[in-house]
């Protein structure tokens, strides 16, 4: 039974849904949480974590579990073929997670889920919002249903396409989908590949991504002319010869899943209107470049989850003035990172040699390589 009044409703059960409401129901306040899905993810999608992201789930108890079930990547390297072009060390940076962790979406939201019933927690499902009045002192969220829930505060974590921003007025900033085309494949291979370490291939025929994920798998992304709805094991083998290890070549022996995908590039005008809050890839899209999307994200939501419960114990919002801004800020210049990383990945065929010579020659550099981990880490603007 769904309640018809709640301190805080969460629209929206992916990861940011779920740590916000994690959030909350940690400091003790009454939470909400809606899903249009019947059942949650069962697909890996996002499957990196970084250390600073790692740094904020502390807060809401689940860094540990999660440190348990991925894989420690301490090293990033960006290749041509067989040669280093830049190595990337995540293993001396200043943090208690010197290293990235690679581990499905899917596992990421399992945990919270699991870490939210702890606390009390559930999620209701299937709910569609379809409507929203605010008033002075909170808001009426309609149901598809014909439900009506009243809450103090509404968090709007329902995706790109996100229902509640547009309801509430809070628009998108932001060009269409860039001209590129990208397929993702999960393979299982027979050798080739390392199991503790990210590649990112700067072939000539395109990049490639080869990435370890906890169940042995590989997650492969590539930028592609044309990328098929549903890759097969010979469109995964093609792309691992042209474009990854040439001496010992990996061998692709399943395709566990794929997808394609094109890139959108927005951030919100604005992350909060009265009563109503952005959070994830409703205030911000972009590359999937360096994995900072779902990071970000889930950064928002313990800030955000703080900022609430704050505002419910005091009275003041400052805290959650605080968060719209300062977070729509680290969007910005995620999303610049995000789109120069994307451009640098894809550069035109004739500049690939030029491109992968300049990346040799600036990895001779400390301060290059160790600004690059910073950045894809997330730590420089604790």
């Amino acid at each position: 039974m769904i309640p018809e009044k709640t301190e805080v409703l969460v629209v929206g059960a992916g990861p940011v849904g779920l740590a916000v409401a994690v959030s909350l129901a940690g400091h003790g306040r009454q939470v909400t949480v809606v899903d249009r899905q019947a059942a949650g993810a069962n697909t890996s999608r996002a499957s990196v974590v970084h250390p600073r992201t790692l740094e904020l789930l502390e807060r809401i108890g689940v860094s540990e579990r999660l440190t348990e079930l991925g894989i420690h990547v301490e090293q990033f390297n960006i290749a041509d073929g067989d040669r280093t072009l830049v190595p990337v060390r995540f293993d001396r940076l200043p943090t208690e997670y010197p290293y990235v962790l690679m581990i499905p979406q899917n596992v990421t939201e399992q945990v919270l889920l699991e870490r939210l019933a702890e606390l009390g927690g559930t999620v209701h499902r299937p709910y569609v919002a379809t409507g929203v009045q605010q008033s002075v002192d909170g808001a009426e969220v309609l149901l598809e249903s014909g439900e009506v829930i009243k809450a103090q505060y509404v968090v709007a974590a329902d995706g790109m396409n996100s229902r509640m921003r547009d309801l509430a007025g809070l628009g998108f900033d932001g060009a269409e989908a860039l001209p590129l085309n990208f397929t993702l494949v999960d393979v299982r291979v027979e050798s080739g590949l390392p199991a503790d370490e990210v590649l990112l291939y700067f072939s000539k025929p395109g990049m490639l991504v080869a990435a370890p994920l906890p169940d042995g798998t590989f997650r492969l992304v590539a930028e592609v002319e044309e990328a098929p709805e549903h890759p097969d094991v010979a469109y995964a083998q093609r792309l691992l010869n042209a474009r990854g290890p040439q001496e010992e070549s990996a061998r692709v022996t399943e395709v566990v899943w794929g997808s394609r995908f094109r890139i959108h590039e927005r951030v919100a005008d604005r992350y909060r209107e009265g009563r109503v809050v952005l959070a994830g890839d409703a205030a911000h899209t972009h590359s999937p470049a360096g994995g900072q999307g779902m990071n970000l994200g889930l950064r928002d939501a313990v800030v955000l989850g703080d900022a609430l419960a704050d505002a419910l114990t005091t009275g003041d919002e400052s805290k959650l003035d605080d968060y719209a801004k300062a977070s729509r800020e680290e969007a910005v210049r995620v999303v610049a990172l995000a789109h120069r990383l994307t451009r640098l990945a894809t550069a035109p065929t004739a500049l690939r040699p030029a491109r992968n010579a300049g990346l040799h020659l600036l990895s001779h550099l400390p301060k290059f390589r160790r600004g690059l981990a910073e950045q894809l880490a997330a730590i420089g603007h604790r």
